[in-house]
């Protein structure tokens, strides 16, 4: 094991961003039965750069091997490197799968080829431009690839959809004008606008996070945010050209029921006379599923991800668990304590106090300590010692953040810890701290849009009332499946005992922004018909009859490419897809295909009054077409 320890040791130093490196030493880094050693890389770049290092090291690293001897990198840098080599290959298997089945439902949906196709195409353009856009932004502030991979799905599940509004609303133009331009002009006056403020919403939700104070959180944001503003803008500018130089040319390649097919759904506006003949059964039935789903969030854990995050067969998981077998179980989650040298002894001991500290390694001087040649005086010296921790639980432990609290009380003042398993406890505890403003300030922005763009106080506040409740029913389910286990042999992963630390933040964002896209889809056009007619029958029957069609296509479109990520073998896409994908399902069966139109039949006309001072203060926004 020494020669090939020597040879891990001498790869190690040949590269520039390893500041420094510590050879195994007997009774630190050398297990008690001599078997297993470790090799301490410092780090001397940032985190990006040396999750960089280790793809470039990996390999060359493992090939040391030897039939005696197993050479495994890992550590924080080796933990995101095979994270996002796992990553991207299940990002790549996804998009395959989901881009045929999408195409599937865009056919089923329009009845024609080209008609199908047009979102796809004009989805595709937003992206290419979202991911340059992304590459320009990664050169300013790193942006990891699951975070550009994140971006793209979210914006590629939007863009269909709303291309998918335009592209309906434009054949329904086509069909009653027969002149393309005045069926775009049609278009943009009813769904545009709808696309437009269904967009806004998602931003506004999204632009929420950022108030959480993690550089991580916020690029991860800002990358998915500026995806989005691409595909809509390519939406509502790229999208309506095309449809006027197409014209009746859209519906070419037309399946034979096509041709029968209107924008006026007779399934739905059956179903809306339905629902408002008999509105009472449904929505308590709708909302007995619901508030069932939703009771298991009380019991809702949430952590930073394990070393589960990543499959089985990892490097970083099979050195995670050869460094917890040969020296404890918080071997993987060493703490380091940095402290002024004159502090060093106090610090040793009181580390070694802590019972839940396993063993504490000596202390180890500033890289400037052995040498005074550089500096004038003794005051430019930074006279610093660094202390390394082992505490006694896995990192993922919970029981490791009353260990680190306790050290932190405990220790001389100067002496600050850090390490990977501390600045992951760190953003937990800022995720949990500003997940309340968050959540409000996502529920008042959502509010006050659907305020601007209904004008219609009550329908505003039940709009977004709803949408929460679709929210936290997804939650629920997400505790059920991930915290809880049911179905994780069915859908290939060990349960972590908890839910991502930052799912909260980032789901509720993007589902809350998702329910509400829904909800512009049906209220504007419920308020449309209102407008038309006069009537709260008509808004209630007409709006589910000319937009239920469209949402139902559209979740088809969003949960065939969200669940595609069920079959992630890293945990994290496999959260995001599956409680997405639930999420849509169940906001577009139960919310906005039952829940809310029973509401729209419940409170009538009242739904769409509007005081006079608001009329006065609110732009006036109408969806009705001339």
């Amino acid at each position: 094991m020494s020669e090939v320890t020597t040879q891990v040791t001498r790869m190690l130093h040949q590269d520039d961003r390893i500041a420094s490196v510590v050879p195994p030493q007997p009774g630190a880094t050398i297990s008690r039965d001599g078997h297993t050693a470790i090799v301490l890389g410092g780090a001397g770049a940032d985190s990006d750069e040396m999750v960089r290092a280790v793809d470039d090291l990996k390999d060359r690293l493992t090939g040391l091997s030897t039939d005696d001897v197993q050479v495994s990198p890992t550590g924080a840098s080796a933990l995101w490197s095979d994270f996002n080599e796992a990553n991207h290959d299940t990002m790549i298997k996804a998009e395959m799968l989901s881009w045929p089945v999408t195409l599937a439902i865009m056919v089923l949906a329009f009845g024609s080829l080209v008609a199908a196709g047009l979102p796809l195409l004009l989805t595709l353009a937003g992206l290419v431009a979202s991911a340059g856009g992304l590459v320009l932004l990664n050169e300013v502030t790193p942006i990891s690839v699951w975070a550009m991979n994140f971006a793209m799905m979210f914006a590629l599940a939007l863009g269909i959809d709303y291309a998918l509004f335009l592209v309906v609303r434009f054949r329904a133009g086509l069909r009653r004008h027969g002149d393309p331009l005045a069926a775009v002009a049609e278009t943009l006056q009813t769904a545009g606008k709808a696309v437009l403020l269904s967009g806004l919403t998602v931003l506004v939700s999204l632009s929420a996070v950022l108030l959480v104070p993690a550089p991580a959180v916020r690029t991860m944001t800002v990358g998915i945010m500026l995806a989005v503003v691409f595909v809509l803008v390519a939406t509502l500018t790229l999208l309506p050209v095309v449809l006027a130089k197409l014209g009746h040319r859209v519906n070419a390649a037309s399946l034979p029921w096509s041709r029968k097919q209107e924008h006026r759904s007779p399934a739905f506006a059956r179903w809306g006379e339905l629902l408002h003949r008999r509105p009472w059964p449904f929505a308590a039935g709708a909302l007995a599923v619901l508030v069932l789903l939703s009771v298991p969030v009380l019991g809702l854990k949430v952590g930073m991800p394990s070393i589960q995050v990543v499959p089985e067969d990892a490097p970083v998981r099979q050195g995670y668990a050869t460094v917890q077998q040969a020296m404890g179980k918080g071997a993987p989650g060493m703490l380091q304590i940095v402290t002024p040298s004159d502090s060093a002894d106090s610090v040793l001991r009181t580390a070694r106090d802590t019972p839940s500290v396993a063993a504490v390694m000596a202390a180890q001087p500033a890289a400037d300590h052995s040498d005074y040649s550089d500096y004038s005086d003794y005051s430019d010296y930074s006279d610093y010692s660094m202390i390394q921790v082992m505490p006694a639980d896995d990192p993922s432990s919970p029981r490791l953040a009353h260990t680190l609290d306790q050290l932190r009380t405990d220790l001389p003042s100067g002496a600050l810890v850090g390490g990977a398993a501390a600045e992951n406890l760190d953003l937990q505890t800022a995720l949990d701290d500003y997940l309340p403003l968050v959540v409000g300030v996502i529920l008042t922005l959502g509010f006050l849009l659907l305020l601007v763009a209904l004008q219609a106080p009550l329908i505003a506040l039940l709009g977004t009332v709803v949408s929460l409740l679709s929210t936290t029913a997804a939650f629920g389910t997400a505790k059920l499946i991930f915290q809880d286990g049911h179905g994780a042999g069915l859908l290939g992963f060990t349960p972590q005992g908890f839910l991502d630390g930052w799912a909260p933040v980032f789901f509720f964002a993007m589902i809350f922004a998702i329910a509400m896209d829904y909800t512009v889809f049906l209220l504007s056009a419920a308020k449309e018909h209102y407008e038309t007619t006069g009537t709260a029958r008509a808004a209630h029957v007409e709006g589910l009859a000319h937009s239920g069609r469209v949402i139902l296509a559209a979740a088809g479109v969003m949960v065939a490419v969200f669940f595609t990520f069920a079959l992630a073998d890293p945990l994290p896409p496999k959260e995001m897809g599956i409680i997405l994908g639930i999420a849509v399902l169940l906001d577009a069966l139960l919310i906005r295909l039952v829940l809310l139109p029973v509401l729209l039949r419940i409170t009538g006309h009242s739904a769409w009054r509007s005081p006079a001072w608001l009329r006065r203060i609110l732009p006036d926004i109408s969806f009705a077409h001339d």
